[in-house]
């Protein structure tokens, strides 16, 4: 899947409805989510093998533990401290408000699970070069983006709630040779995509208010969806030479 520029030049059309607007977003978040990967696929279907697995596990956890610093560089944007302190709740859900905690915790116990030691996972060093790629690019969409550009990005977990329920069977179903405690990221992952979605949502229908606005905020959650596939991407190539 290829990358897709945000817009750089304004529109004088008339902006969508609301209910048109979301529809759009909605839309996106549905038919370019990853979710729809071979790679996503054949794991959902229980056909990769141990190694493969561990591959995704070991390049995933590179995407995992930049979130909270894609989340802190979006927080820095806004003026708002209610704002703040609502955003403020994502950072903490991935690294926890104590050793041992959150979201990046439960994903090394993943690892650990699937029999990856966790200073292995830490090390980054088994990181492909186009995963390096794409979580950089999120990063710096986060970073030079605009609040709305950058909150937009988020949208993706619009259908996250799905995939960690499709996940979680799939891993149950297939790949009993990983140990159950293990897939308690996922479990999490199923409650906390809806709330965020549903709060970067009602941002989003609020703050974009001219066309042009509204199409830069859909170029940014098509660019988030880019990254995620080109994620898999380098992970489903990498076995071609394993």
């Amino acid at each position: 899947m290829t990358t897709t520029p945000l817009r750089d030049t304004p529109t004088d059309q008339e902006p969508w409805s609301g209910p048109e607007f979301e529809e759009r977003l909605r839309a996106v978040a549905t038919t370019r989510y990853h979710d729809r990967h071979p790679f996503n696929v054949r794991m959902h279907h229980g056909d990769l093998t141990p190694a493969e697995l561990r591959r995704w596990i070991i390049n995933r956890f590179h995407y995992q533990r930049h979130i909270p610093v894609k989340d802190a560089l979006i927080l820095a944007k806004f003026d708002d401290p209610a704002l703040r302190r609502m955003w403020l709740r994502r950072i903490v859900d991935h690294d926890g408000v104590r050793e041992g905690e959150g979201g990046i915790e439960r994903w090394l116990r993943l690892g650990e699970a699937a029999g990856i030691d966790r200073t292995r996972l830490a090390s980054a060093t088994e990181v492909l070069p186009g995963v390096r790629l794409a979580v950089d690019g999120y990063v710096n969409l986060c970073r030079l983006g605009t609040p709305l550009e950058a909150v937009a990005a988020s949208l993706t977990e619009l259908s996250a709630p799905g995939i960690m329920r499709t996940r979680i069977a799939a891993f149950e179903q297939h790949y009993p040779w990983i140990e159950r405690e293990g897939l308690v990221y996922f479990r999490t992952r199923v409650g906390q995509g809806s709330r965020d979605s549903a709060e970067a949502l009602e941002l989003v229908l609020r703050w974009a208010r001219s066309r042009e606005q509204q199409e830069r905020a859909v170029a940014a959650l098509v660019f988030k969806c880019d990254v995620l596939w080109s994620l898999l991407d380098a992970v489903d190539g990498a076995g071609e030479r394993s």
